[in-house]
């Protein structure tokens, strides 16, 4: 049988059924869209939490206080007050893959302004931050080392921060605020880098170390040592020295008993991403059922295809035709059903993803692969849901199908 043969039964067959050809695509439609818009959503979640993670800072490594144990008791990672700012220099002066320090201690407070107020996080830390945290400013100027050493009462505000106590774009450089009812004056705003959440450097106050330790705390310890590697190769090798020199510095000799955790933003991105692989693949999984309805529809279809032209197909093979032509016949049309509706599921899932990254605002990303891997599904299904009733026309008896009613 002639290709263009072929093609034109397979279309004068699908034409002569247009509803019920129409309903067993939909439900391919239905199917490959619910798995493109989902994959694009867990992608897109995937590629959002990657970029918030690295906009946080460019080849970090973190040092927090490890768990404080009273009788025994464990109180849970970072309840230990272990580390100072003379480990932060330590780790400036003694490590050479370091390529900035800058130690810090945080808190959430309340902090008001002319008749606004709102409940923040508020970073005590170093002149280095920015650098090391990817934090620009947008007016004014960040804290300095002099504002560090004479304990000044300055703040830098995140966007989101000056945003809820000053009003959208305002310029509050040298406006006052007020935290735990001690008067800071504000010396410059950063820029807006996006993100939600507690871990957003929109939301956050800047003020200088020494001033936090003194008038918020109370007490000369850290809670985080922020560490610049000198590039991304260097991150394992910096991590290793950091370790070897607090364990020396806190006179610990066995490193299972360390009073502080180290972590690496490399290790960060990569848990990050196995859990949203596995969100992606378990929505994917979930959209992928009604694929597997999808086929049985076309199964069903084309099983009724084959006892509606029984007397067709006798006729076929009465003329000359094989088996193999009877069965590539419907096979090619099962495949071609799932191939149709296969591209407008893609059409629609691309759709759905802009739609929902629109109205909810949650990243969506509709990548060549899942497209593909869209289009192999949709001739997988084609095959295997499309074989049996192939396979049954195939073998029907000429004789037998010639007399059917």
């Amino acid at each position: 049988m002639k290709i263009s043969d072929l093609f034109e039964e397979i279309s004068l067959a699908l034409l002569a059924n247009k509803a019920r050809s129409g309903l067993t695509i939909l439900g391919i439609v239905i199917g490959i869209g619910s798995v493109i818009a989902m994959i694009s959503i867990g992608q897109g979640a995937s590629g959002s939490i990657q970029s918030n993670i690295q906009s946080m800072g460019s080849n970090l490594v973190e040092v927090m206080p490890g768990t404080q144990k009273s009788s025994g008791v464990s109180s849970g990672w970072g309840s230990s007050q272990s580390l100072t700012l003379a480990d932060a220099d330590a780790i400036a002066a003694e490590v050479p893959t370091a390529k900035a320090v800058a130690g810090e201690v945080s808190g959430r407070y309340q902090v008001t302004s002319k008749g606004k107020n709102t409940n923040t996080s508020v970073v005590g830390t170093v002149a280095s931050y920015p650098v090391i945290r990817n934090v620009e400013i947008d007016l004014g100027y960040f804290i300095s080392d002099q504002n560090v050493k004479s304990m000044s009462k300055v703040a830098v505000l995140g966007s989101g921060a000056r945003d809820d106590l000053f009003g959208e774009g305002v310029d509050a450089v040298g406006q006052v605020i007020r935290i735990k009812g001690i008067e800071f004056k504000v010396i410059g705003v950063t820029k807006a880098k996006g993100g939600t959440g507690m871990g957003s450097q929109d939301d956050m106050i800047f003020i200088p170390l020494s001033t936090a330790q003194k008038f918020l705390v109370g007490n000369n310890y850290l809670s985080t040592i922020n560490i610049q590697a000198q590039d991304a190769e260097s991150m394992t090798e910096l991590q290793a020295q950091v370790t070897n020199l607090l364990l020396s510095r806190h006179n610990i000799s066995n490193p299972d008993n360390a009073d502080f955790r180290i972590m690496n933003q490399a290790d960060i991105v990569a848990s990050a991403s196995s859990i949203t692989d596995t969100l992606t693949l378990l929505l994917g999984a979930i959209a992928g059922i009604s694929l597997i309805v999808g086929g049985i529809g076309i199964m069903n279809m084309m099983l009724t295809t084959v006892t509606e032209r029984t007397r067709e197909i006798g006729l076929r093979k009465a003329i000359g035709a094989k088996r193999k032509d009877i069965s590539l016949q419907f096979l090619v049309e099962a495949v071609m059903l799932t191939f149709i509706g296969g591209a407008v599921g893609i059409f629609i899932g691309w759709l759905a993803s802009i739609a929902v990254t629109k109205f909810s605002g949650v990243a969506t990303k509709v990548s060549l692969t899942s497209v593909l891997l869209a289009f192999g599904v949709s001739a997988a299904i084609g095959i295997i849901f499309g074989y049996y009733p192939a396979r049954r026309a195939a073998k029907l008896n000429p004789i037998t199908a010639l007399r059917y009613e």
